[in-house]
């Protein structure tokens, strides 16, 4: 694995936001996404998969490399990476940059993809929320019924980590409107949203 990700200068530490494999060629982007899955490197196959999902990958070849990534890499696959496909993952990372907030507190933006398919033509929907627990936890205890929302509790599929990376361990004061703001403007973009407030 480190020699893979060494031959593209691709640091472990990177943020999917920051897409590494964006210069590739699309050729060059797939053999690197063979390679990974064949070294069963969850880190480096999830960079690949997300550069070919914010280029507009066909949703059935984004869940059959899901799929495979999911049996070859599992333990190895960081959080920030949809188990799933997400309808316009790439609109939800361009909304998501536009907002800030200075670091030095304690809570954390978070959005969570809600399934509506048995209730709406648009089955993907998205809470988006504020809390001083991880967004994973956050969203364990939705699903546990501790403070849950009711969309969260019953239609929660998973955290959608990799669009508010940059919006963790915050001032209250600036996740509250974040999370407000957030939630508008996705809604104003088309998505159809719970939360934020």
């Amino acid at each position: 694995m480190a020699l893979l990700l060494k031959e593209f200068s691709l640091d472990p530490r990177a943020s999917p936001v920051e897409r590494p494999l964006r210069p590739l060629s699309d050729e060059k982007l797939k053999a690197f996404l063979d390679r990974a899955l064949a070294a069963g490197s969850g880190l480096a196959g999830a960079h690949a998969i997300h550069e070919l999902w914010m280029r507009g990958e066909i949703s059935l070849n984004i869940e059959r490399d899901l799929a495979a990534l999911w049996k070859k890499a599992a333990d190895s696959i960081p959080e920030w990476l949809p188990m799933r496909y997400v309808e316009r993952l790439a609109d939800i990372y361009d909304i998501s940059s536009r907002f800030t907030a200075s670091g030095g507190g304690k809570s954390n933006i978070y959005l969570v993809l809600l399934d509506y398919s048995d209730s709406r033509d648009d089955a993907q929907g998205l809470y988006v929320g504020m809390s001083k627990y991880s967004p994973a936890q956050r969203f364990d205890q939705h699903k546990a019924g501790i403070r849950a929302a009711g969309s969260v509790l019953r239609r929660g599929l998973e955290v959608l980590t990799g669009p508010t990376l940059h919006l963790q361990f915050i001032k209250r004061s600036e996740a509250a409107r974040v999370e407000e703001q957030l939630a508008e403007v996705l809604s104003a973009e088309g998505f159809f949203v719970q939360g934020g407030h």
